[in-house]
């Protein structure tokens, strides 16, 4: 899989039947060649034990444009297929596709990583909740999901986003798990500007799957110390108007697997002692897990972890894995799931069609 990701990319633009210049052939071959040897070096000291920051961002990188390349050289097939329809032959109509992938793939990579590194667009949603107590009716929620702290220093953008949430005056703001990549001591600086976010009635937050690569006990911990509640299957009760919403957590579905004492998804445990008469807001990282939600009679899941496929076309790939890829859904009689898009990004830094967000869902009672 890891050669076919090269082969492709270097075989349209340079080997077929482009009948380039040698040294341009050359230069090409070099160059995928190198990147294909160094790029799982490059991931391992980068992401394994040893993970070097400088070495996670250029294979990250790496990673992000040969997926693009890949992605497109292979949709050039269809433009190989058009002109040879219309009677281009080669080699101008190969380094006709060639071109075309090669312009298509840069003004792709450029525009998407100036969307990685902005600050997130505010989507707004208004959301029915048929059992919010009217007290409630109004009541402002903001989701933060895959914030992803990690090699790329993003201290200013974390102060940004928290600047940007404070202005939306919320009264509860989840974080939906997926802090950073790293440790603690690696990303504290990145994470610091959550501590300054402001809420009126909860700021609440779940652990990701991605916690659970380093350090998830001490994110739950760390959360705590910058005043957020670690839904760590556990719920709080939240009032506003005379009415109660539950707002319950529960850990990664990965958990269970992680070795941890005491760490798996438990969604009898986090909704142990509360009112079953009262409406739920379920904070859990992977829009998967609403089959338990549904089960149990949620009424609003939030969650993250899709990242809205991040780079087109690889949301047709996380739609095999998980129920919706983004945006609000409904599932059984009265669960509603809202997927967030995240609010950064994982590894390559680019964001190709799917924007990141931070989500203001406006819940209504009936």
């Amino acid at each position: 899989m890891l050669v076919s990701l090269f082969f492709l990319p270097w075989w349209t633009l340079f080997a077929a039947t482009t009948d380039w210049p040698l040294p341009v052939v050359l230069v090409g071959t070099v160059l995928f060649a190198g990147a294909l040897l160094a790029f799982p070096v490059l991931m391992v000291m980068g992401h394994g034990r040893r993970r070097q920051d400088r070495a996670a961002r250029i294979a990250d990188t790496t990673l992000g444009v040969v997926w693009v390349l890949f992605a497109w050289s292979a949709l050039g097939g269809l433009l190989r297929l058009v002109l040879i329809a219309f009677g281009v032959g080669d080699p101008a109509r190969s380094r006709i596709v060639a071109l075309a992938v090669a312009v298509i793939a840069t003004g792709l990579l450029v525009w998407g990583h100036n969307e990685a590194m902005r600050l997130p667009r505010v989507k707004r949603l208004d959301v029915t909740v048929p059992r919010l107590g009217r007290g409630l009716d109004g009541t402002r929620v903001v989701v933060l999901a895959d914030t992803h702290y990690g090699p790329i220093d993003r201290a200013r953008w974390s102060a940004r986003v928290a600047e940007a949430v404070n202005e939306l005056d919320a009264d509860v703001v989840c974080h939906a798990g997926d802090i950073a990549d790293g440790t603690l001591d690696q990303r504290r600086g990145q994470a610091a500007p959550l501590g300054t976010m402001r809420s009126r009635l909860a700021k609440v937050y779940v652990t990701g799957n991605h916690e659970y690569f380093g350090e998830a006990q001490g994110w739950l911990d760390h959360m705590g110390e910058l005043g957020w509640e670690p839904l760590h299957n556990r719920h709080l009760v939240v009032e506003r108007g005379g009415d109660s919403l539950v707002l319950a957590g529960v850990d990664d579905v990965t958990a269970a697997s992680s070795g941890l004492a005491g760490h798996r998804a438990n969604l009898d445990g986090a909704l142990a002692g509360a009112d079953p008469d009262l409406p739920v807001l379920l904070v859990a990282h992977q829009p998967k897990y609403v089959g338990q939600a549904a089960g149990a009679g949620i009424d609003l899941q939030v969650s993250g972890h899709t990242h809205g496929g991040q780079i087109w076309p690889f949301n047709f790939l996380v739609r095999i894995d998980q129920p919706v890829v983004h945006g609000l859904s409904r599932h059984g009689e009265r669960t509603q799931l809202y997927t967030s898009r995240g609010t950064g990004f994982w590894g390559p830094p680019f964001r190709i069609f799917a924007p990141s967000e931070i989500t203001l869902l406006t819940l209504r009672s009936a």
